[in-house]
């Protein structure tokens, strides 16, 4: 593990939130024998509106100077670390013209370097190590502006244009090839960054491992009608027409899903059946005692070219509590295969349900646990460490 460092992370997401973050899992762990500074998702005046009209949840005090920009919190981990929200821009992406976007994005990246900046004096961090979690569009224009010692890309997903633009595609093309080293969360992902960058890596997400295995069950759930379960989000990955169909063919089962309804559609769509239930989205610790209540995981994301680059972190959470998988085949998770039923259509999907279910044993349930434990955030946090020693 790497020591006496001063770590900042450009983000983009926040620290906080009702999810596990791999940025979050593993700075938390670095921060043990280094200094952290974690930069908040780069929040924009839309933000404070949908605030107001309760539709978000933005730190508008902290943005606006109402609050302490800057200040430490305890983490999971008993780590301490700093955490930084930047004054709001402009919202932008959204823009056609490239001479006005560009124009007003400098505005923006000015606002949040001089911020950062301001940071780093109060700090005393005078030449630290960069890590842009996901972030190429600040990554890139700060890239080299804060006298940092090395500049590390954490690509932990697939840009899209969904969110974001076109444009995103050619700032993480230039970003990916002008940054110094990248480190990636899937194989798909690294075979696609090394074609740009030499010094492309891959550390794949974990579990915390220690958290999820308390909650872990050691016998089959004795109860006549099984339950299958999804936690997470419902948004433009998920698979509504499959899930929809298995929900049909198995009336016999109970399907809940817990967490945040970006999807509506998809919602509606299944609101209608009588085995299935809908919960709120529910703290980090609270999730692992839901996960072992259920009888199967599952993890029905579309087939599609945007979801090659996933490695979800649900599949190392499920298997943590004893649970067994059923997983659309929308990546390549090769050293699952063991473990994990893998459906290539929604005809597979309702079939293996079935037989995850009824075949279940508590033998299977041990072997998922001990295989979830080699892939702990501790062990992660080693692997990502160790990438970043090659760099400083």
């Amino acid at each position: 593990m790497i020591k006496g460092q001063q770590i900042v992370c450009i983000a983009n997401t926040s620290w906080f939130g009702n999810y596990a973050k791999s940025t979050v899992q593993i700075l938390e762990r670095l921060a043990k024998h280094n200094q952290v500074l974690f930069i908040e998702y780069p929040y924009t005046i839309k933000d404070i509106i949908s605030t107001w009209q309760g539709k978000q949840k933005a730190p508008v005090k902290r943005m606006l100077g109402l609050e302490n920009r800057l200040y430490q919190i305890e983490t999971n981990s008993k780590t301490k670390v700093w955490n930084l929200v930047v004054p709001p821009g402009l919202p932008l992406y959204f823009l056609k013209n490239e001479r006005i976007f560009n124009f007003f994005f400098a505005l923006n990246v000015a606002i949040y370097k001089t911020a950062v900046r301001k940071a780093l004096r109060k700090l005393k961090i005078y030449n630290p190590l960069v890590v842009s979690a996901f972030n190429p569009f600040y990554g890139l224009s700060l890239l080299g502006k804060l006298n940092e010692k090395a500049h590390i890309y954490y690509c932990y997903d697939g840009v899209e244009a969904a969110f974001f633009g076109n444009r995103i595609f050619k700032f993480e093309e230039e970003y990916s090839k002008r940054v110094p080293g990248i480190i990636t969360t899937s194989d798909f992902l690294n075979n696609q960054k090394s074609k740009l960058n030499k010094n492309s890596f891959v550390v794949k997400n974990g579990v915390d491992f220690p958290v999820f295995s308390a909650y872990a069950k050691s016998d089959l759930h004795p109860r006549i009608r099984k339950k299958v379960g999804f936690i997470g989000s419902f948004d433009h990955r998920f698979d509504l027409e499959t899930v929809e169909y298995a929900v049909k063919q198995l009336p016999q089962y109970d399907f809940e899903f817990v967490g945040d309804m970006r999807n509506e559609i998809s919602r509606s769509a299944l609101s209608k059946y009588a085995n299935v239930s809908f919960g709120k989205p529910v703290s980090p610790n609270e999730v692992p005692p839901l996960m072992a209540h259920c009888d199967v995981g599952i993890i029905p994301y579309l087939i599609n070219e945007v979801n090659k680059n996933i490695y979800p972190l649900k599949i190392n959470e499920y298997m943590a509590v004893g649970v067994p998988v059923v997983m659309n085949a929308f990546a390549d998770l090769t050293e699952f295969s063991d473990f994990v039923s893998v459906a290539a259509n929604k005809y597979e999907f309702v079939e293996k349900l079935k037989t995850e279910i009824e075949t279940d044993n508590n033998e299977k349930i041990r072997k998922r646990i001990a295989f979830a434990s080699t892939n702990s955030w501790d062990a992660r946090t080693e692997s990502f460490s160790k990438v970043l020693e090659e760099f400083i």
